[in-house]
């Protein structure tokens, strides 16, 4: 054995980096190991102990490739340190979370309980990335939670190096039917007839399950590149770029249908676009979510609240407090939303890059096909009471501003926190030619005008920085994006030349 794995793909959220420099067989091996005696030592911790032979894992994978080597090294991490696993084979990830709250029978436990899942995904990154996420005891890992793998994966290893490693007796493996068992919850929770549809899944995950879901609940769907196919030969599995929405775009126009749905690589987030083609982006389809669950919940006398993350539009936050409801602004990925949400209390929540997350009628994960039905839900439900419903009949507070595409500014990683503490030092009234009401350092930078904002952050997954504006016309929406754009990449040049 080397002296030492590479940990460089352990992040924020999950694991994730190229295969097989960075994510590889032998590291999700141990991983899988040190996994499991984090998930001893929390257990312990709560006064709730349980030995790994009673504990069970969801296991599933995306589409790629080299998914089902690094899916095996998982399993044989976690049955060789005595847990055992439901093996659910290429599935949606929302899938492998909805693992723990599914009905298995006792004699699929055997006296087990499934405690925890872990998905073999890269989401939307090429194909030539994978990565791994990991939930336990219903919620997903935080940064922190992260870390501590990560110590427990080097500790396991260097007692694996040095001959001193504890076997357990080696737990078993299933492959029981979760996607048949999720596929009749859904059936059995929607119904919406009279509704023509497009699906892109991209030729990865939600193909094993979308179309025949939607069907099953009513609508007629057209499919688009259903097939999974790991090298994703139509398009990149990403639906927040509006350029891999081109063909569904042309499908949905062309077949009047009323609108289509996309997913990207692991199927947790979802891409909309209207009858006439347009794409809906992330904080104009949480309005359209929320407007539906405000007004249910009126009746009842409930005031919701829902989550969304920095990047969307001030519209989004005051229309959900003009209704009737509670708006929280949260750092961006689906970590800290969840998280939010359980501080908060929170029924729903979403973000810019299409992840939706329902604790209302459901469990609060991220899953771009429950999504889905829910939106099919709400666009049934109204055309009943007019035949001549359209999606952006929902979206007329959005008329108002002006609003920019996500913009993605090259940066290395290295050299994202220089850059951001410079650019906090440098933003003023003059740059922007405009008053500056507010800085948020919530997440990166979100700089609040009298008319709108401008905002900078760190991608979580990538070298790059996000960026995006608002304001009350195009004019000054675009003299704020020149401002930032040009001050960010100067910066980022300034400290390359430097590092050189």
């Amino acid at each position: 054995m080397q002296e030492s794995l590479n940990y460089s793909a352990f992040g924020k959220n999950d694991i994730r980096g190229l295969f097989p420099s960075e994510v590889y067989s032998e590291l999700f091996f141990h991983t899988a190991r040190g996994y499991i005696k984090w998930a001893s030592s929390k257990l312990t911790k709560i006064g709730a102990s349980r030995k790994p032979d009673k504990m069970t894992f969801v296991v599933c994978m995306d589409a790629r490739l080299h998914s089902p080597e690094l899916k095996t090294a998982v399993i044989e991490g976690l049955t060789s340190a005595g847990a055992n696993v439901f093996d659910i084979g290429l599935a949606p990830t929302p899938i492998g979370y909805y693992g723990e709250w599914a009905n298995f029978s006792e004699d699929l436990l055997e006296d087990t309980k499934v405690m925890g899942a872990l998905i073999i995904t890269a989401s939307h990154n090429p194909s030539e990335y994978n990565g791994l996420k990991m939930t336990f005891n219903k919620q997903s890992l935080s940064e922190e939670d992260i870390k501590e793998v990560k110590e427990k994966t080097k500790e396991v290893y260097e007692l694996s190096r040095n001959g001193q490693y504890s076997y357990y007796k080696k737990g078993w493996v299933k492959k029981p039917d979760l996607i048949s068992m999720y596929i009749e919850k859904m059936t059995n929770s929607f119904a919406a007839g009279g509704i023509k549809i497009v699906t892109d899944c991209a030729n990865a995950t939600a193909g094993v399950v979308a179309p025949e879901l939607y069907k099953a609940i009513g609508a007629e769907v057209i499919e688009l590149y259903t097939e999974p196919d790991g090298t994703f030969p139509n398009h990149h599995p990403n639906p927040s770029v509006e350029a891999t929405l081109e063909d569904l775009k042309k499908t949905v126009v062309e077949n009047k249908a009323d609108f289509g749905i996309a997913f990207d690589g692991d199927s947790d987030r979802i891409g909309v676009v209207d009858n006439e083609g347009k794409m809906i982006t992330g904080d104009k389809l949480l309005l359209i979510y929320a407007t539906d669950l405000i007004k249910e919940l009126k009746i009842r006398n409930e005031v919701p609240t829902i989550v969304s993350e920095v990047k969307c539009s001030q519209v989004l936050y005051n229309e959900i407090e003009k209704m009737g409801g509670k708006a929280v602004m949260c750092k961006t990925g689906h970590g800290y939303i969840k998280a939010k949400m359980r501080e908060t209390g929170a029924l729903l929540a979403g973000e810019m890059s299409g992840h939706t997350f329902f604790r209302d009628r459901y469990f609060g994960f991220d899953d771009a096909i429950y999504a889905g039905c829910r939106l099919i839900e709400i666009f049934a439900k109204n055309k009943k009471l007019n035949p001549e419903f359209k999606l952006k009949d929902m979206l007329k507070p959005f008329d108002s501003v002006s609003i920019s595409p996500e913009i993605r500014l090259n940066c290395p990683n290295e050299f994202k926190k220089e850059v951001l503490e410079e650019i906090k030092e440098q933003v003023n009234d003059e740059l922007f030619g405009a008053k500056i009401k507010d800085i948020i350092t919530l997440d990166g930078l979100r700089i609040v005008f009298e008319d709108g904002f401008a905002l900078i952050r760190q991608s979580n997954t990538e070298p790059v920085f996000t960026l995006r504006f608002e304001a009350t016309t195009k004019e000054k929406c675009e003299q704020y994006e020149n401002a930032l754009v040009n001050l960010t990449n100067s910066l980022v040049d300034k400290i390359k030349s430097l590092r050189v």
